[in-house]
C-alpha cells in the first residue's frame, strides 16, 4: 500500500493523485487487498488490487474506467511495478466471459435451447443422456440378438406390441409358426421348446425396450414442452428424431421380414439382407449420435474456451476431427456388412487373410459394386482396411495436436479416443481369432459406438465458439492489463 501512495505522492500533478486523495475519503471497511500470485515470472509477483464496498461510488478503479479513461501514464508506471488490478464486482461481460468454469455467465450472443435458467438445463440434459443411454443399450442388445440367432423367432409384427405367450397352448402355437420358417428347417431343426423360449424372449425383450424407450421419451417430453422449458428449435430437433425412432420399428420388421423368406439357394443358411441390417443399424446409431449431439448442446452451449490461442488450436484440430470422426462412422456402417454376411466366420486368420493378403474371390459376382456389399471376402477385407485406416488416423491426429496449444480437457479427450481406438482393433482381431463368440462381438459393437461418442465429443468440443464470445476475448486481451491476467490464469491453469 505504501509503494502505491509513494508512487502516486512523486506525481503530484496527476489527475489520477486528486482523484486518488477524494477516494480515500471511504470508510475504513473499504480498502484494498494486494494479493500475490504465484503465476509471476519476475519473483516480485503479480499484483491484484480489488476495490470493495465505495460507499460514495467512486469506483476509482473499476475495469470500465480502465478501459475507457486511464492514461498512459497510469498503464506504464503500474505495469512496470508489476501491478494489475481487478474489480470485486459489476464486472463486464468481458471479464466474466474470461472465467470458463462459470456456466451461467456466457449467455450473450448464444443460443440456448432451454428456457427458464441453469437448473432446467440440467433437467433437460439428464433426461436426453438418459435417452441417449437407452439407444445404446438397444443397440447393444440388438448385437445380442442377432449373434445368438433369435432375431428371426417372432414371425409376425404388430405396431402396438403384444404380451408374450402365457400358457403353454401360446407356447405351442408359437413355436409351430416358427417351424414353418426357414431358419427353423435349415438351422435349427429338432429344437426344443425350452431353447425356442430363450431365442423368443431375446427377441421380445428387443422389441419392447424399443417400445419403453419411446415412453420415456415421450413422457418428459410432453412435460417440458408444456412447462415451456423446450425451445422452438430444441423441440423441433427433439420431434425428428422421435418420428425416426418411431419408424426404427417398421425398419427392424423390414429387416426381420428379409430373413422370413427362402433363400435363393437351397445351399444357403436363411438370414436378414445385409443392406435392410445395415439401414437398422445405421438409423439407431443416428438416432443416438442426434441424442447425444443434442445433450451436449444443452448442457455446454458454448465449447472449451479460455484463452485466444486455445480457440485458434482448436480451429486447427477441427480440420483433422471432422474427416476423421466421418471416417469412423464409414468404418462402423462396414461393420453392419460384415454382420449381415456372417462373414466374421470366414477368414478367421490375422493380419492374412487365410494364406493370402487378398483372397482370389474378391470379385466373383457380377456386377461388381455387390462384391462391396454381399461378397464375404471383401466385405472383410474393407472392414480389415477401414479399421486399420481408423487406427492411423486417429493416431496421426493426437500426433499433429500434440503440437498445438488446446484446452487441457481436449489434449485429454484426443488422447482417450487414440486409446479407445486401439482397445476397438484389439477386440475386432480377438473376435475373428476366436470365431467370433458372443462376448467378444458384442463388446466390439459397443466399442465401435464408444469410439463414435468419444469422436462426437470430441467435434462438439472444438466447434467454433459464438461471435460475441470470440469478440469478447479479443478485446479483453488487447489491453496490457488484460493480457497479464490472461498470462497468470493460464500459468495457474496449465500448474493445476
Amino acid at each position: 500500500m505504501s509503494r502505491l501512495i509513494s508512487l502516486l505522492r512523486r506525481n503530484k500533478n496527476s489527475s489520477l493523485f486528486h482523484l486518488f486523495k477524494d477516494s480515500s475519503r471511504v470508510s475504513n471497511e473499504a480498502g484494498f487487498e494486494l494479493i500475490k500470485s504465484c503465476g509471476a515470472s519476475n519473483g516480485v509477483g503479480l499484483q491484484l488490487l480489488k476495490v470493495s464496498n465505495f460507499s460514495n461510488g467512486a469506483g476509482f478503479l473499476s475495469s470500465r474506467f480502465a478501459l475507457n479513461y486511464g492514461n498512459a501514464f497510469f498503464r506504464s508506471k503500474f505495469m512496470q511495478k508489476g501491478f494489475s488490478f481487478q474489480p470485486s464486482k459489476n464486472m463486464s461481460t468481458t471479464a466474466s466471459l474470461l472465467a470458463p468454469n462459470k456456466s451461467e455467465v456466457v449467455k450473450e450472443g448464444v443460443t440456448l435451447l432451454v428456457n427458464k435458467g441453469t437448473e432446467v438445463q440440467k433437467q433437460v440434459g439428464i433426461w436426453i443422456f438418459g435417452c441417449a443411454a437407452w439407444v445404446f443399450s438397444m443397440v447393444v442388445l440388438g448385437g445380442v440378438t442377432r449373434l445368438t440367432r433369435s432375431g428371426l423367432s417372432m414371425t409376425d409384427w404388430k405396431f402396438s406390441g403384444r404380451l408374450p405367450p402365457l400358457s403353454e397352448e401360446e407356447w405351442q402355437l408359437e413355436f409351430e409358426k416358427y417351424k414353418q420358417s426357414p431358419e427353423y428347417k435349415r438351422v435349427n431343426r429338432g429344437m426344443s421348446l425350452e431353447n425356442f423360449k430363450f431365442i423368443y424372449w431375446m427377441e421380445y425383450a428387443h422389441r419392447m425396450w424399443g417400445r419403453g424407450l419411446g415412453i420415456i421419451f415421450a413422457m418428459p417430453f410432453t412435460y417440458f414442452l408444456a412447462k415451456g422449458y423446450i425451445t422452438r428449435q430444441l423441440g423441433l430437433r427433439l420431434s425428428a428424431l422421435f418420428a425416426l425412432g418411431a419408424g426404427q420399428g417398421l425398419i427392424g420388421w423390414w429387416m426381420v421380414k428379409s430373413g422370413l423368406e427362402e433363400p435363393a439357394s437351397e445351399y444357403a443358411q436363411p438370414r436378414v439382407s445385409p443392406y435392410r441390417l445395415a439401414t437398422h443399424l445405421t438409423s439407431a446409431f443416428i438416432i443416438y449420435c442426434g441424442l447425444f449431439w443434442t445433450g451436449l448442446s444443452v448442457v455446454m452451449p458454448q465449447p472449451p474456451t479460455g484463452s485466444l490461442s486455445w480457440i485458434h488450436g482448436a480451429a486447427k484440430a477441427r480440420t483433422l476431427a471432422i474427416p476423421v470422426s466421418i471416417l469412423v462412422g464409414v468404418t462402423a456402417l462396414s461393420g453392419a456388412f460384415v454382420a449381415g454376411n456372417d462373414a466374421g466366420h470366414a477368414y478367421n486368420t490375422f493380419p492374412k487373410m487365410g494364406d493370402s493378403w487378398i483372397p482370389d474371390e474378391i470379385f466373383e459376382l457380377e456386377p461388381i459394386f455387390r462384391n462391396f456389399f454381399e461378397n464375404t471376402a471383401t466385405v472383410q477385407l474393407d472392414h480389415r482396411i477401414l479399421a486399420t485406416a481408423t487406427l492411423l488416423s486417429i493416431g496421426g491426429m493426437w500426433w499433429a495436436t500434440k503440437k498445438l496449444d488446446l484446452h487441457p480437457a481436449v489434449q485429454s479427450l484426443i488422447g482417450s479416443t487414440l486409446g479407445m481406438a486401439a482397445l476397438q482393433v484389439t477386440l475386432g482381431i480377438s473376435t475373428l481369432l476366436s470365431y467370433v463368440p458372443v462376448s467378444l462381438a458384442t463388446a466390439h459393437q459397443a466399442g465401435a459406438l464408444t469410439l463414435l461418442t468419444l469422436m462426437l465429443l470430441l467435434v462438439h468440443s472444438v466447434r467454433k465458439p459464438s461471435p460475441a464470445l470470440l469478440k469478447s476475448l479479443s478485446s479483453s486481451l488487447s489491453n496490457p492489463t488484460a493480457k497479464v491476467m490472461g498470462q497468470s490464469n493460464k500459468k495457474v491453469k496449465a500448474g493445476l
